[in-house]
């Protein structure tokens, strides 16, 4: 029965590109080559960005122009409007309008004695 196992190599595995050292090296180097690309394509892409919105807004007509003034208006008048109430004061007129609702909408009880 040995000798079916004498041909068996019985060194660790070896995997392409792990434990070689300088390979490691290289990697590295060109891994910062690929963030500093990386970077650079993201700084071109954002310049092209705002070119492309100050084009788009520059031929928008004067009533979208307004729209979006008054658009932006709302919005703010939304969130002034939603800060100045505090928490409290929110559950507080939550309730009141809970216990206007008629009873109707309330959840029956359900029981396994009925």
């Amino acid at each position: 029965k040995m000798s079916e196992y004498g041909t068996v190599q019985k060194s660790a595995l070896k995997l392409k590109g792990v434990g070689d050292i300088s390979a490691g090296k290289k990697k590295k180097k060109k891994d910062k080559e690929k963030k500093r690309h990386l970077e650079e394509v993201e700084m071109s892409q954002n310049d092209e960005e705002v070119k492309t919105k100050k084009t788009f807004l520059a031929k928008r007509t004067p009533a979208q122009v307004a729209f979006d003034k008054t658009q932006e208006k709302r919005q703010m008048e939304r969130i002034l409007k939603k800060a100045s109430k505090t928490h409290k004061h929110r559950v507080e007129d939550f309730n009141r309008h809970l216990d206007n609702l008629t009873e109707h909408y309330d959840i029956p009880k359900v029981s396994w004695t009925k």
